[in-house]
């Protein structure tokens, strides 16, 4: 199929989403969990042709050399399935957030005003590996009243078709709008650069991947894109720390699954503590495997332990059983380099000093800041969302794990008994 082949069925899709879009609004919150209860339940009656479809990508991935990790992500059985299914259940038991009245009320002249909580309209989605995201973003989408468009990697073409399939076939049982999810069925790079251009239809994009495929959509886009580039995230080990947890927590942050974008990757320690805490928490990432770059303190410290850290080392999302570790003379210290060198993702302080946490909460400029909590904790499942989209580090519109709050936008909605601005004015 040629380019312009490829373009028009996208844009065939983004006309269908459009129509989905407006006959979801008039879907009942109990209907939309009506729907996702028949999701769930299509999801496992389904299983076998899911799984039969994951064994395709399987075989193309290891004939492809996918390295474990990655095989590992696209792996499908029936644990994971059974998952897939309980989490839209648990979607569905989620409060709706749409026509929420955010706020509202009456001007002198009795005009009554109200702030409500709507759908975004049509939702395009891009991304890469997992092919439960399929699931998630469709669930999320459908719950929060949104059409959605799916174009997924290459390496699980035949997953995700396969479970969006079975979304929207047990769906449209229910009642769910025909092509209220859609999936793309092309995996060339040209089905992206058509999604991203086609604005009449998309009312935001979501590329969900590695930096390259973010830049790329971020560069092409007509339409607002929700993104995160990096999960460069800091902790600061404050001289008021309580020594065993500032271990747990700089343990877990880095070794608990190090290769996600909430895993911690710079390590801040004050001085007053660095001679205390560096030994133990030497010990622990030794144990684990993990490589320590250090700055000059570091390494007097660590000795031989440790490497040496470059600038570059600042300013890496390793991803991997790495830290850079960096010795501060002032918690100012501390929140300035993470101002300077933070992807604006997941930052923390392990402090007991109450008032000291304040101050670097409301000075550090992140998505989310913790106090004494592990930064892998910045996901929507631990924030109680049921499930997320996404993290974004955008500071309009969403920011922070994005579940369906994020997912909607708001509409001012005026209502009166007659008004008319030429007697009722004073311009």
């Amino acid at each position: 199929m040629d380019k312009q082949e490829i373009k028009n069925v996208i844009l065939e899709m983004g006309a269908r989403a459009r129509a989905a879009a407006h006959a979801l609004t008039i879907l009942s919150a109990d209907k939309k969990n009506e729907i996702l209860r028949a999701m769930a339940a299509s999801m496992r009656e389904q299983e076998g042709s899911i799984l039969e479809a994951n064994a395709q990508d399987i075989t193309a991935g290891e004939a492809n050399g996918l390295n474990t990790a990655m095989l590992d992500r696209l792996r499908l059985n029936h644990d994971r399935i059974e998952a897939i299914a309980t989490g839209i259940e648990e979607v569905a038991a989620l409060a709706d957030p749409v026509g929420e009245v955010l706020t509202e009320w009456t001007r002198p002249n009795d005009i009554r005003f109200e702030q409500i909580r709507v759908p975004i309209g049509v939702i395009g989605i891009i991304y890469e590996s997992r092919p439960n995201v399929t699931s998630d973003a469709a669930v999320l989408c459908l719950k929060s009243g949104n059409a959605t468009i799916l174009r997924g990697g290459s390496e699980a073409i035949h997953s995700n078709k396969a479970i969006a399939a079975a979304l929207q076939s047990g769906g449209e049982k229910a009642g769910l709008p025909a092509n209220a999810i859609q999936l793309i069925p092309f995996t060339d790079r040209e089905s992206v650069s058509v999604m991203a251009s086609m604005d009449q239809w998309l009312d935001v994009i979501i590329p969900r991947g590695g930096k390259g495929l973010i830049e790329t959509v971020v560069s092409l886009a007509r339409m607002p894109v929700i993104k995160h580039y990096d999960g460069i995230c800091h902790t600061y080990i404050d001289k008021h720390a309580q020594m065993g947890m500032a271990v747990d927590i700089a343990d877990d942050a880095k070794t608990h699954k190090p290769g996600v974008c909430n895993a911690l990757e710079t390590l801040l320690v004050h001085r007053d503590v660095a001679a205390d805490f560096l030994p133990q928490i030497a010990v622990v990432y030794k144990s684990k495997g993990v490589e320590m770059r250090g700055d000059e303190s570091v390494l007097k410290i660590l000795g031989s332990d440790a490497l040496a850290a470059t600038q570059e080392d600042w300013d890496t999302e390793y991803l991997d059983l790495i830290i850079s570790i960096k010795v501060v003379d002032s918690m100012a210290e501390a929140v300035d380099h993470i101002n300077t060198h933070s992807s604006r993702h997941s930052d923390c302080i392990v402090t007991s000093d109450g008032d000291r946490a304040q101050l670097f909460m409301t000075q550090v400029d992140s998505a989310c800041v913790f106090h004494n909590v592990s930064t892998r904790f910045s996901d929507g499942g631990e924030f109680g969302f049921g499930a997320e989209i996404g993290i974004s580090t955008d500071k309009l519109h969403a920011r922070g794990p994005m579940a369906l709050r994020e997912l909607t936008s708001y509409q001012y909605r005026i209502r009166g008994d007659g008004q008319i601005r030429s007697k009722n004015a004073t311009t």
